[in-house]
């Protein structure tokens, strides 16, 4: 049974170090100091995805700041207040139909409320890139900070209701305390998928040839926007750095993740 799951871990894990290999075969020879400070005019000529780095971290960044305070308190709503209430069940209902919803559909919803006339009229650009990528995280923080709450021991809060605490008191200094490292990793999580997102972006941030530091009303560009520009050129200067691309979403994801993994050790500790 050993040599089974050793056999089964080598296939599941053989994927991953094939798409790896092949990023850093591909754009490892493109990353440099050019590629990360100078702005790609064309496919053709040379450059960097300096824009793309800014506008994904800019992006990024806001809807973080929108959908994880919200996904936290709701994911709190849910554990601590509503549990198996019927409003509840519907939240949770919902937010499971919406991570699985594809995220083409998530920047079809945007681009007809936000961007056209018909909507709020408010144009291409930087906040209505990022409410699409908090629109897609947003059911990610639900769902794994929920999770992240439930494995709380309830003996913790039994033994703070038994000090005198209000329920509102046990869940801010006991229960969110003894979650924070299963939060804090839910979070990263959602931020990395974020960050990866293309397929809305089309319809909300448009794209641009130029570092955009506007909040709204000016098409702001992103890494997955400039990949798919390059990869669907045939020059090859393009086609290389749509490659250091995919390779610096990697790095980004990674870096991600180690900061998860650091502070909950820490927060452990």
């Amino acid at each position: 049974m050993a040599g089974v799951l050793g056999a089964a871990m080598v296939l599941a894990v053989a994927p991953l170090v094939v798409i790896l290999w092949q990023v850093i075969l591909n754009g490892g020879a493109a990353m440099s100091w050019e590629f990360l400070s100078s702005v790609e005019s064309s496919p053709r000529d040379p450059g960097g995805y300096l824009h793309g780095i800014v506008g994904t971290l800019y992006m990024t960044g806001i809807a973080a700041t929108l959908s994880i305070p919200i996904g936290i308190l709701a994911a709190t709503y849910l554990v601590e207040y509503g549990r198996s209430g019927r409003f509840a069940n519907t939240v949770r209902f919902f937010t499971d139909v919406m991570t699985g919803v594809p995220s083409i559909f998530v920047g079809l919803a945007i681009y007809a409320l936000l961007v056209v006339s018909g909507g709020a009229g408010l144009g291409f650009g930087t906040f209505v890139g990022a409410a699409a990528l908090a629109t897609i995280m947003l059911p990610i923080v639900v769902r794994s900070s929920e999770e992240m709450l439930n494995l709380v021991p309830a003996d913790l809060r039994t033994a703070s209701a038994g000090l005198g605490a209000r329920r509102w008191q046990t869940t801010v200094k006991v229960v969110l305390p003894a979650a924070a490292p299963g939060l804090i990793t839910g979070s990263m999580l959602a931020i990395a998928r974020g960050a990866g997102e293309t397929a809305p972006l089309v319809l909300t941030a448009l794209g641009a040839r130029q570092v955009v530091t506007a909040f709204q009303g000016t098409p702001q560009a992103d890494i997955g926007l400039l990949m798919t520009d390059g990869f669907s050129q045939p020059f090859e200067p393009g086609i290389e750095r749509a490659w250091a691309g995919g390779l610096t979403l990697i790095i980004v994801t990674l870096l991600l993740t180690i900061t998860a993994r650091f502070i909950a050790a820490r927060r452990k500790v």
